[in-house]
């Protein structure tokens, strides 16, 4: 029969009459015709039969059509397969399980799939490439941090002659003070060994290639490391003769920043040689000019930091116009040189069991401050030599820092 002719009704049965007009979506209605005689039965065994069918499917979407005849939900006309004879003039209709899939379904071919994975393969490539430069990169910052917080600690210590800093003596690994001897008119001094090598570690000291001057001077507290690291470069001393000391101070620290497992009470020694340790070179020099006094009473021409002529008063003697401004800048220059020093430190890293690394690689870093005050050495601590030259073993220096006012 064709739906035009009849509208098709419960059970199968057909009755001649309009086709019902579109019902609102999700709805069913019973033809006109059928409403006077059969509409309740029809709809009670509907109803029924349609709780059945529902029962039985496993996906089952019914809905309302423009033309009033139910279709699966999501589906077309054509597309329609009826399961449930005692329904299927209703053009009501159940899914299968599993939907009907479009004839061809889109996809990756192998070549793309060869492509994506050449990109892929050419990016890990680079990535792998570069990493291990980033790591580095990231090796050399860490390490520079760390300079920078330990230069802040020791600078303050040596500008500010302090003398409390006993937990210094965890991470000191040893000093060593590279000296020569200079007798006034430029030559050697007699002194066996000369040049030498004095050194320091917290358990002795000792002279490479000499005999200990007396008993052994080791790094026990703060005092004497700081004390060892402001020795000036140029030290002068007068009694009994004059004899000129070039100090060149050398000094290796186990880094005080860092993992807390190699900081004390740390004493393993496989893991001390592990943690990040330095070389500092502490170079100390008076801030002054040529021919003026380093210590009362001496001249030396060591120190150029300001131009010569302008203190050379004694050229001028007859001239008042330029006598007097040069005295001035001699008397000017001359206190900078008794109560101003320039503090310069040299880092370099790391530092292995072996040395430092070879051939200038590894981290180098300058630090530089100024010290105002005078730099006096200590006395001699009571049972050690006060003698010269033993006495160098134990000599300690420090800074005295003053406040320094503009007179009116």
């Amino acid at each position: 029969m064709k739906r035009s002719n009849y509208h098709l009704v419960p059970n199968g049965h057909a009755d001649n009459g309009p086709i019902p007009p579109p019902c609102p979506e999700g709805q069913w209605q019973p033809s006109a015709a059928s409403s006077s005689r059969r509409e309740p039965a029809l709809i009670s065994s509907l109803w029924r039969r349609m709780a059945a069918w529902r029962r039985n499917s496993d996906r089952t979407h019914v809905r309302c059509n423009e033309n009033g005849l139910g279709r699966p939900f999501g589906t077309s006309r054509g597309n329609l397969a009826v399961a449930n004879p005692a329904v299927a003039g209703l053009g009501y209709s159940r899914m299968s399980l599993r939907d009907k899939a479009p004839g061809s379904v889109a996809g990756f071919t192998m070549i793309e799939i060869a492509l994506s994975l050449a990109i892929i393969g050419f990016a890990l490539v680079a990535i792998i490439g570069i990493l291990p430069a980033c790591m580095s990169v990231q090796r050399e910052n860490t390490d520079e941090t760390v300079i920078n917080h330990e230069s802040s600690v020791l600078l303050d210590a040596v500008c500010n002659g302090q003398q409390g800093l006993d937990d210094l003596t965890n991470y000191v690994v040893a000093i060593t003070n590279y000296q020569t001897i200079y007798k006034q008119d430029g030559g050697l001094a007699p002194l066996q060994p000369n040049p030498r090598a004095v050194w320091y570690t917290p358990t002795g000291s000792g002279i490479v290639n000499g005999n200990p001057p007396g008993p052994e001077f080791p790094l026990i507290n703060g005092n004497r490391i700081v004390g060892l690291l402001s020795t000036p470069k140029w030290v002068i001393h007068a009694n009994p003769i004059t004899f000129y000391l070039s100090n060149h101070v050398v000094a290796t620290f186990r880094s005080m920043t860092g993992l807390a497992s190699e900081k004390a009470p740390q004493n393993n020694a496989t893991v001390q040689e592990m943690a990040f340790a330095y070389r500092l070179t502490s170079e100390v020099v008076p801030y002054g000019c040529g021919e003026l006094t380093v210590f009362p009473g001496v001249l030396t021409n060591a120190n150029n930091f300001l131009y010569q002529d302008w203190t050379n008063y004694t050229s001028y003697l007859t001239d008042t116009n330029q006598w007097v401004p040069r005295s001035n800048y001699w008397l000017y220059a001359k206190n900078l040189e008794q109560d101003l020093y320039d503090v310069r430190f040299l880092f370099r890293w790391p530092v292995t069991p072996m040395g430092l690394p070879a051939n200038g690689r590894g981290g180098r870093q300058v630090v530089r401050s100024m010290a105002n005050g005078p730099i006096l050495a200590s006395p001699i601590a009571p049972g050690y030599p006060t003698a010269f030259p033993a006495s160098l073993h134990y000599q300690l220096y420090y800074v005295q820092p003053n406040l320094f006012l503009k007179a009116p």
